[in-house]
This record gives C-alpha cells, structure tokens and sequence, in this order.
C-alpha cells in the first residue's frame, strides 16, 4: 500500500446548518429519543435550556469531512478520540476543521486533529482520529 498524499498541516473544512429534520432522522434510525432533543419543558430544566442536537450528529460531520475532502473518498476512522465541550442546537451552523498531524511512511494511514466550532465562535468538539484510507490498485 501507498502513504497518502498529505502534508503535515493541511486542513479541510466543511460546514453544516441542522434543522429539525436531522434531529428526526437521527432518532429514527438511531433509537436515540432521549428528552434533551426532543422536549422543550424537559430541557427547559437543564443548562441546554432548549433541545440539543445529538452528539452523533455533531460528530458524524466529520464523517463527510474525511469521507469527502481529506483524506478523501475510501476513507474510514480507525479510532477517534473525541470532546464535546458545548451544546450544539437546530438552527445552528457548525464548521468541522481536520488538520493533518501525522502521515504514515508506507501506509495509507494519517491521524487528524479535530475541531468543530459554532458559527458564532463556540468551540463544541475537539479531538484527534486516525483514518485509514483505501485506495484502489
């Protein structure tokens, strides 16, 4: 197999703006219909103060990221080491960031640095991944 061809330091991007239909879908294919995202006198009771999107979702941004940009189409996580620092809720546009930290000599392996923020400059993931990319030939 074949290192990648990334450098360290490059980035991707890729952005996203949830709607109540995410949160919808999610549950039902997930099962998760835990009252945090679903209801507002529940939440109300919380910090959140109003339903929050699922983390799945914050996170699976990140999917589509290495999936789609960088690494590149063929690409899986290997591990993922993720925290979810502040709420993320329907309505808001997050930012998804991957910065290459390390590429592997001779295999198509690199791990990423990650990092989600709000559109209005809140923080709410970070974390590190390794992605395995497969390459045809």
């Amino acid at each position: 197999m074949a290192a990648l061809d990334l450098t360290v330091g490059q980035t991707a991007t890729r952005s996203l703006t949830f709607t109540q239909r995410h949160v919808d879908l999610y549950a039902e294919i997930s099962g998760d219909r835990n009252p945090l995202h679903f209801d507002p006198e529940f939440v109300a009771a919380t910090p959140f103060g109003r339903p929050v999107v699922h983390g799945g979702l914050t996170s699976g941004i990140l999917n589509a990221l290495v999936a789609e940009d960088m690494p590149g189409p063929g690409t899986v996580f290997m591990s993922m080491d993720l925290k979810f620092t502040a709420p993320v809720f329907i309505g808001d546009t997050i930012t998804a960031t991957a910065e290459v930290l390390e590429v592997h000599e001779r295999k198509p392996v690199c791990q990423l640095a990650v990092r989600i923020v709000r559109s209005d400059g809140t923080e709410v993931l970070t974390g590190t991944t390794w992605c395995y990319r497969f390459m045809p030939g």
